[in-house]
């Protein structure tokens, strides 16, 4: 069985990076032609357009047969904003549910890297609107936080923003801090004002130096987000700096009205040389970096802390039972985190692992 799953691995990473490569060429292109003007314009999405948008609006991009318009992502608006925080500048997607939000307001996943993720993951996340009254699950906001550069992957303004405040960092790293002052004070507001969120259900997705920042959120502000889906996360970077984050994290979580939840996901190949291939230079320095082992390790680490907290807390309960205010009795351990999960995904790689990870955070952040 785990033959055949290896020997079909490789042919299904290829048919999902590259379906996912090209809805992420095809549509990006066709969102920043209608994206709304630069600076802290409106941007809207979902019912509310299709109720207010002219005929023609709502045909945009409808041509007579054999005439190729550009494609658009359906329920998708995006607009540019400056940071006062960081002094750049950031393209930002959005996709609203196209139905009335939940009473206590739709569960909200901003994704890092937006210009490349946000196109599968909203794509997601209408799958999941259209089987809700089946599965029962909720179809949340999904905001893109991209670069105005409109490239897939800006290298030198996620190296400065996704990396730790560190002794390590080089002058055009370490901007995690205020990179996430810009989510919570500047992005988080505006999005609270385009769509009803429920606070309470916040999920926050980043990969390899988005997942680095991902845990950096986690250590330093648990209570930002109510879930974190660290995907292939550079562990390695700074000489590890980031496990030194991990001990504030009890303190830190003891504060928050909700436990936060983690996702920690790999490529089993990120570590490992594919079937049929050969050791190369970079396959090397891959292992070097001991990608899996260094996620598996973390999500090991704080299962096992999150378990003694949870058993120290229980038992404390059993033998005293609870306090009159109906909270644990005094002295209880404090669980660190709700739960953690890990997941080694197979047959992927550092660059594939990212479209899977999508999927499966999407879901553990709506189970």
């Amino acid at each position: 069985m785990k033959a055949a799953q290896a020997k079909k691995a490789p042919a299904r990473r290829r048919w999902l990076g590259g379906a996912a490569a090209l809805v992420a060429a095809g549509l990006a292109p066709a969102l920043a032609a209608a994206a709304a003007p630069k600076g802290n314009a409106a941007v809207t999405g979902g019912a509310a357009d299709k109720a207010g948008a002219s005929p023609a609006a709502r045909n945009a991009g409808v041509a007579a047969d054999g005439v190729w318009v550009q494609a658009a992502l359906p329920q998708a608006r995006q607009t540019d904003l400056r940071s006062r925080h960081t002094g750049q500048h950031y393209r930002i997607f959005i996709s609203i549910p196209d139905m009335p939000a939940p009473a206590a307001g739709h569960p909200v996943i901003y994704a890092l890297d937006g210009n490349a993720s946000f196109p599968s993951l909203a794509l997601m996340a209408r799958t999941v609107a259209r089987r809700s009254k089946v599965t029962g699950r909720t179809a949340p906001v999904v905001v893109g936080i991209g670069y105005a550069s409109g490239e897939d992957y800006d290298g030198v303004a996620r190296s400065r923003d996704y990396t730790p405040p560190s002794a390590k960092a080089t002058d055009k790293e370490g901007g995690a801090d205020r990179f996430l002052d810009f989510i919570e004070q500047e992005l988080k507001p505006q999005i609270a004002a385009l769509a009803k969120i429920d606070m309470q259900r916040q999920a926050l997705f980043g990969h390899s130096y988005g997942g680095l920042f991902t845990l950096h959120a986690l250590f330093t502000r648990p209570a930002a987000f109510q879930t974190f889906i660290a995907a292939s996360p550079s562990i390695w970077w700074g000489e590890r700096f980031i496990l030194s984050e991990q001990a504030g994290l009890a303190v830190r979580a003891a504060a928050a009205t909700r436990k936060p939840q983690l996702l920690l996901t790999v490529g089993e190949l990120e570590q490992a040389v594919a079937p049929g291939k050969q050791l190369s230079e970079r396959s090397a320095m891959l292992m070097e970096k001991r990608m899996v082992d260094a996620a598996r390790d973390l999500a090991a680490d704080l299962q096992k802390q999150t378990a003694a907290a949870a058993s120290a807390e229980q038992g404390i309960a059993n033998s005293s039972g609870p306090a009159k205010d109906g909270n644990a009795p005094a002295g209880a351990a404090k669980a660190v985190l709700s739960r953690v999960r890990f997941l080694a995904l197979a047959g992927e790689d550092h660059g594939s692992a990212l479209f899977p990870a999508l999927s499966r955070g999407l879901e553990f952040f709506l189970e």
